[in-house]
């Protein structure tokens, strides 16, 4: 796969199809964090004070973060590469919307998001579309609007190339950053940082989390 083209949207859907049962099956709600749940919880007031807009949770895989955010009173919706998981988010959460597509190019008006949502999802995406993603993000947000990302990183910035995952075969590219290069692209796309957590690893884990917070001007 190159980064100069778009492939990965086309890797990354088919690989999350081929696993998507299996993936929904050991992650039923990847939120078992406190720390997550926590910011999440934020993420919700800030948007909530900020005004009546729907959030998008992209990346929503089988539908448990949108579900947390329904559940807090947000309106959200989710959208996903993979029609597979989408579907399945939509048997588990079935009064919520979710909807195939690609955060580097999002179907939605200018200015109607109340806030956008992106847990562990950026990582499928190549550095030199990571851009068009965030330039994204600051078209379709309304003033003030609340970002909060989630990613794997570590010291240095690296990746890794998986083939194989639950048994099935795959061609998926994770991309790891730290929280200061991707605060610097949010603010290169005219979305301004606000906060930065990093988590250590649980048990059994191999690289910290990150979390960065930003928003759009008002």
């Amino acid at each position: 796969m190159s980064d100069s083209s778009a492939d990965f949207l086309q890797t990354t859907s088919s690989s999350y199809d081929a696993i998507a049962k299996d993936y929904a099956s050991q992650f039923p709600d990847g939120l078992s964090h406190a720390l997550d749940r926590a910011l999440i919880t934020a993420f919700a007031e800030l948007v909530t004070a900020n005004g009546p807009a729907p959030v998008a949770d992209l990346g929503s895989g089988p539908g448990y973060v949108a579900a947390r955010l329904h559940g807090l009173g947000v309106p959200v919706f989710g959208v996903d590469v993979s029609p597979a998981m989408v579907n399945l988010a939509r048997e588990a959460h079935p009064r919520l919307r979710f909807h195939v597509g690609s955060m580097t190019s999002l179907d939605l008006p200018d200015a109607t998001l109340g806030g956008i949502l992106a847990l562990y999802s950026t990582i499928h995406v190549p550095d030199t579309h990571l851009p068009a993603a965030f330039a994204e993000f600051h078209r379709t947000l309304t003033p003030g609007a609340p970002v909060l990302l989630a990613f794997q990183t570590g010291p240095e910035p690296g990746g890794l190339h998986l083939t194989e995952r639950f048994g099935h075969e795959i061609d998926l590219h994770y991309y790891w950053r730290t929280p200061a290069q991707v605060a610097a692209l949010l603010e290169e796309a005219g979305l301004q940082p606000a906060a930065t957590v990093t988590r250590e690893p649980e048990e059994g884990g191999k690289r910290p989390r990150a979390f960065v917070l930003a928003r759009k001007p008002g």
